[in-house]
């Protein structure tokens, strides 16, 4: 009687399977093998979610590529397909001159708080914070200046809020203004007390790009996220 050439384990393949002089013409398939390749698990099969660049990961979410070592801060693929560009566009102004880190536009009605709350913990953690309630005198278009607080930052933040979704409603905001701001990697919408629905209802281009949400994450760790994207 022939016998068999495999493993304890058993044969890993249909083909070895095919070769042996015991096993022969047996209608196992790779699959249906009740050998090697059913009962080994690969130690990689289960904590590994694929991903370039993440060098860690945690129910379903990872670092990012620019995520110093030790870091803790954990992203979804959503997240990090939308600050991918943005990073890009960090590293490349990143060498400029009198450069600050993040410009922050929001609604006036957010002045004291959300906004307020935003820049705070940015510049807690030593990120320079263009803050519209400084730099952006009254009675401009807050569009115009964003255009030119993104000219010396290295990328823009937009604070959507239930106060930020009327003003741009009723000023009736011309979808070439949006064209030409959105036309830079550099814009991260930060939607708080509303949703993207809600914002592409009012502004379909400024909702067609995707950011961060105090949904999903608390105020706390989105700045942290920010912080991590703008350091070089």
């Amino acid at each position: 009687m022939a016998r068999c050439t495999a493993p304890v384990r058993g044969h890993s393949s249909a083909a070895a399977a095919a070769r042996c002089p015991a096993c022969r013409g047996r209608s196992y398939g790779y699959g249906g093998y009740s050998g090697y390749s059913s009962s080994y698990s690969s130690p990689y099969s289960s904590s590994y979610s694929g991903g370039g660049g993440d060098s860690g990961s945690s129910g379903g979410k990872r670092r990012a590529s620019w995520s110093k070592p030790g870091s803790t801060t954990l992203y979804t693929n959503a997240q990090i397909s939308a600050l991918e560009p943005v990073r890009k566009e960090v590293e490349k102004r990143a060498s400029k001159p009198d450069i600050r880190d993040v410009f922050l536009c929001h609604a006036w009605d957010d002045r004291k708080h959300a906004a307020k709350d935003l820049n705070d913990l940015l510049e807690a953690r030593g990120v320079s914070v263009w803050f519209s309630e400084k730099d952006i005198p009254l009675g401009t278009s807050f569009l115009r200046e964003i255009d030119k607080g993104l000219a010396k930052s290295k990328m823009g933040l937009v604070l959507v809020t239930p106060h930020f979704l009327k003003r741009v409603s009723n000023e009736g905001v011309a979808d070439k203004e949006l064209s030409a701001l959105l036309a830079r990697d550099q814009l991260i919408p930060v939607v708080h007390e509303t949703t993207y629905d809600e914002l592409r209802d009012v502004s379909p281009l400024l909702g067609s790009r995707n950011g961060l949400d105090t949904s999903e994450d608390s105020m706390a760790v989105i700045a942290e996220k920010l912080t991590e994207l703008v350091t070089v």
